[in-house]
Order: C-alpha cells, then sequence, then structure tokens
C-alpha cells in the first residue's frame, strides 16, 4: 500500500512545485506589466546632437519687470460735470424748434503709463474723452491732477500732463519686435481694484476690430493680441515684455459678456510713441498718407478673393489711386500689390496702416509692390491731408466748410473748460453759411457724435466723403449745446 501511495505523493508534489514555480513568473510578469501601465507615459522626442549641451529654457522671472512696471502705470479717474443740452431738431410745419435735455454728471475710471520724467502720461482717448476733471493716482496712493494735452480718436491715444518731476517712467520697446508666444505682461487698474499684474502671450499681430471707427472717420488699427487677462479699468494700461520695456497700451478686449473672455488687445509701442511725441512737439498729430484705396480680404465674397487674385498674391491690394497724392507721384496703379514698406513685410491693410502711421508728412519711405508679377520699388513721399508735406499745428487757421477754423488755445480750454475743439472765426460763402444760423466764436466739440479736438480731427473726418455731417459745440457765455446739421452733397 504504501508502495503505491508514495509515487502518488512524489508526483503531487512535483506538480505543485512546478506550480508554484509558474505562478510566481507569471504574476511577477503581471505585476510589472501593471506598474508599467500604472506610469504616467513621458513626453519622447528625437534629440539630435550636436556638440552642445542641450539645456531647457528657464521659465520667464516676471519679478523685476512687474515692480518695475507698477511704479509708472497710474489709476485714472475722470468726471464729466451735469450739461444742459440744446438739440436743434427741424419740423415739418414750424421749421427749426429747440428741446432741452439735462445730461447728469458722470464718472469714469482707466489706467494710464507715465512715459516721460517731467510728467507725460499716455492713456486711451476713450478713457478721457469729454471728461471736465481728470486725477491720476499711483500705486503709492500720490494723486495729482492732470490736464489732456490732446488726443488722437484714429489710434484712440491721449496724452496727459501733471506738473511733476523726477517721476518713475516706463521705456518704450520696439513692437516691431514682438514675436507670437512671447511672454507679455498687462499692468492696469481693473475693476477699480489696485494695480495689478497679469501674465499672457502674444497670440496675434496685426489685428484689426473695427472698435476705432466708433470715434473716428480715419481709424488706424494694427493691435497686438494677447490671452493676458484684461478687464474694464485697464483701458491706458501697460502691456510689458519681460525686459520691462513698453510695447504696448491695452486697449480693447473681445468679449460676449464686456468682461475678459480670453482675448485683449493693444497698440503697438512704434505707434503710440509717434503720436505721443508728435502731441508733445506739434500739439496734435503730424498724420501721413500714402494716398490709396485698398481692398479688406475680410469684407471680400470668396469669387472676388479670387477674381482680384488675392489667393495667389500676398499684399495690400491697391484698388484706388488718389489723383495727386503720394502714390500717384510714385507711380503706384490700381491693381498693384504693395508687399512691404522699408523693407519691413505688409500681407493686410492693418500692418499697411501700422507702417504708414509711424512717420510724418515730407517722410520718403521705400515702397515694395507687384504688378504682373514683377517686383518694382519705389520712393514714396508722404503727403499730409491736404496733400502737401506742411506741419500742421493747433493754430494753423483752415478754411472748410466755408468757415474758417482753428484749433481753440490752451488758455481758451481752460477758460471754457474744455479739453479742445475748433474756433469758428469767420463765416464766408459756403455750405455753413448757406445752410445753418451757425454765428462766428461758436466752438465746435463734436461732428457725428465724434469728439473734435483741433482742426486735425475735422479734416480726417471730412476725409470720409460724408454725406451729412452734424456739428455740435458751445458759444461762451451762452448755456447749452448747439447743433447744426449740413447736406454735404449741396
Amino acid at each position: 500500500m504504501r508502495n503505491r501511495i508514495l509515487p502518488v505523493i512524489l508526483t503531487a508534489a512535483v506538480t505543485s512545485l512546478i506550480t508554484i514555480f509558474i505562478a510566481a513568473q507569471f504574476s511577477d510578469n503581471n505585476l510589472i506589466s501593471q506598474k508599467r501601465q500604472e506610469q504616467p507615459a513621458l513626453p519622447v522626442n528625437y534629440v539630435k546632437y550636436d556638440g552642445n549641451i542641450t539645456t531647457s529654457t528657464p521659465p520667464a522671472d516676471f519679478q523685476p519687470s512687474a515692480e518695475a512696471a507698477v511704479q509708472a502705470v497710474v489709476h485714472i479717474k475722470t468726471k464729466t460735470n451735469a450739461k444742459k443740452v440744446v438739440v436743434r431738431q427741424q419740423h415739418p410745419f414750424f421749421g427749426d424748434m429747440y428741446q432741452n435735455f439735462f445730461q447728469p454728471p458722470q464718472m469714469g475710471a482707466g489706467s494710464g503709463v507715465v512715459v516721460s520724467p517731467d510728467g507725460y502720461i499716455v492713456t486711451n482717448n476713450h478713457v478721457v474723452s469729454n471728461a471736465d476733471e481728470v486725477t491720476v493716482t499711483f500705486n503709492d496712493r500720490y494723486t495729482a491732477d492732470a490736464r489732456v494735452i490732446s488726443t488722437d480718436p484714429s489710434t484712440d491715444i491721449a496724452v496727459l500732463k501733471i506738473d511733476e518731476k523726477n517721476l518713475p517712467y516706463m521705456e518704450y520697446g520696439n513692437s516691431d519686435d514682438v514675436r507670437l508666444g512671447q511672454w507679455v505682461l498687462a499692468v492696469g487698474y481693473p475693476l477699480t481694484l489696485d494695480a495689478t499684474v497679469t501674465a499672457g502671450i502674444v497670440s496675434a499681430k496685426g489685428r484689426s476690430l473695427g472698435i476705432n471707427t466708433r470715434q473716428s472717420a480715419s481709424a488706424i488699427e494694427s493691435f497686438i493680441q494677447t490671452d493676458a487677462a484684461v478687464n474694464p479699468g485697464n483701458s491706458g494700461g501697460a502691456l510689458v515684455n519681460t525686459k520691462g520695456q513698453l510695447i504696448g497700451i491695452n486697449s480693447a478686449i473681445a468679449s460676449p459678456t464686456g468682461s475678459y473672455a480670453g482675448y485683449s488687445y493693444a497698440i503697438p509701442a512704434n505707434i503710440v510713441k509717434k503720436v505721443v511725441d508728435d502731441i508733445i512737439e506739434y500739439g496734435t498729430v503730424q498724420r501721413a498718407y500714402i494716398g490709396i484705396g485698398y481692398k479688406d480680404v475680410k469684407m471680400l465674397s470668396i469669387d472676388e478673393i479670387r477674381d482680384l487674385g488675392l489667393d495667389k498674391q500676398e499684399g495690400v491690394y491697391v484698388s484706388q489711386v488718389m489723383e495727386g497724392g503720394a502714390a500717384e507721384r510714385a507711380g503706384i496703379k490700381p491693381g498693384d500689390f504693395i508687399t512691404a514698406i522699408n523693407g519691413t513685410s505688409v500681407k493686410s491693410s492693418p500692418e499697411l496702416l501700422e507702417q504708414i502711421a509711424r512717420f510724418r508728412p515730407g517722410d520718403n519711405v521705400s515702397v515694395t509692390y507687384v504688378r504682373n508679377g514683377k517686383t518694382i520699388h519705389a520712393t514714396v513721399e508722404l503727403k499730409n491731408i491736404d496733400g502737401n508735406t506742411k506741419i500742421i499745428k493747433n493754430e494753423t487757421p483752415a478754411k472748410l466748410m466755408g468757415a474758417n477754423l482753428r484749433t481753440i488755445t490752451v488758455d481758451e480750454k481752460n477758460e471754457y473748460e474744455l479739453n479742445g475743439g475748433v474756433k469758428v472765426s469767420g463765416i464766408e460763402q459756403g455750405a455753413i453759411k448757406e445752410q445753418t444760423s451757425m454765428k462766428e466764436g461758436f466752438i465746435i466739440t463734436k461732428a457725428n457724435n465724434l469728439p473734435i479736438n483741433n482742426v486735425q480731427d475735422l479734416q480726417n473726418l471730412l476725409a470720409g466723403k460724408l454725406d451729412r455731417i452734424e456739428l455740435a459745440g458751445v458759444y461762451p457765455g451762452k448755456k447749452g449745446y448747439f447743433f447744426y446739421g449740413l447736406n454735404l452733397n449741396q
């Protein structure tokens, strides 16, 4: 019996040992496989050795730039006094009728950037437009009254001045050097908060939103688009690179709610610097024109794009050349494609406007264009709105619509408590005399509900070839606003 049981026991023992051994091996393999699956996948890249040790770029350190920027960015508060407004209306039976309205006082806020140690501050035109009182508050709570030197609705820039010395200020950077994906900071006073710094990257350049057309008939837009958080109150604040340089002035956001939703827009520093320098030196912007009409691809149908060849040729399509203008004198013709200004590539109309906006009348620029597949280079002498190269100053008189007009002086601004305006110093034969009862001494402060701070503003608006214009303003010594409508086709 024992002889029979012993082989069975031995066989069972050997079989058990073999089973345990195999199970242990299988279990270990499964455990290893499971551990491998549980480990997160690591990024895998090919690495090419070029003789140098490969190192990763460290994260950008924003601390020095942020700490310096908040010292030069100010909180702007504005107040618009209550006004009595007189509206002139034409009745089919009773002729001209006047109706009085009361406009209550209004408060506003925004941001600004100190750009010189002697107190010049840049902000947005829409922040201070129509304000009667402007104050600025620094990060250390110091507050000062500011006066509006001048504004440029076309670019949405305004220049303020406070009577201080040795202020912390921000240096301009070169906005042409801004690249997609680079880190930037947005510095300002959003939502009535204290100085606030947010970070993001540049997500696009040369953006046009059409927002400046609300305040100017000759709007210039070529925004830097970022995803740095910007909210109401940030307008006029700084867009800063990691070196602490000013590369843009925050101006707008794209949002379905009115608050930040991922896209913010800044005016390039190269445009800002030129506008600010002009206002400080001349009192108004010296705007240069190349003298062309162009086609905006965004406004065309697919068939129109194909017919004009815009799908095969980069550049700005010239649809019209102004008679006697700068482009015509240089030989540019309708159908040409402008591809570069002074060697800088332009692929869209906002990019072209950005390049031209940094020059003054009388400046010569190199224009590269393509005609029938052939690249041509030409030197173009830019002109002002009047078709010449003269410098236009605030005190320069002009004759428009049959009236002699001049920009009001600083003393007149203070006396009449106005931010700016154009005074009618004489009325001769023309549209104003024939169609209105306007008197000498009238100060135009608005046209088509857009602010008019100087003669240049009015000239820019009339350059848009309007059919009708409504002039609003005041008579010194009289209460209320007065309105005059003109049919420009007559």
